[in-house]
């Protein structure tokens, strides 16, 4: 996540940081509808894991639930991980160690107008 942070910063996005899951979730839910454009989520996380707290993202009662780009950061390259991530909710799949390339192709498919 440190180098998605890196790029991201470096190009001008406000970062909203979490710990895990739970904190995932709070921080969406704390935010005003439509601040959050991406969520770079990793599968991988104490308390709650990126998958579960994708789900509670999408059935948030709030606009911008089902629209918000969740993205997930795994080291994981299976195809039935990459499977259950998108049934989860998430739009797309990145495998660690992250490719800057691949991280600037993934945001440029969901760029918003």
């Amino acid at each position: 996540m440190e180098i998605a942070e890196f790029l991201l910063t470096n190009a001008g996005a406000e970062i909203i940081r979490a710990s895990n899951g739970k904190e995932a979730v709070e921080a969406f839910a704390k935010s005003d509808v439509g601040e959050v454009n991406v969520i770079l989520m990793d599968i991988m996380m104490p308390v709650m894991d990126g998958m579960e707290a994708t789900r509670e993202i999408r059935t948030m009662n709030r606009s911008d639930a089902s629209a918000v780009v969740i993205i997930a950061m795994t080291a994981n390259a299976f195809t039935e991980d990459k499977t259950k991530a998108l049934k989860s909710g998430m739009d797309d799949y990145l495998t660690k160690p992250l490719e800057s390339e691949k991280l600037i192709r993934a945001l440029s498919r969901y760029k918003h107008n």
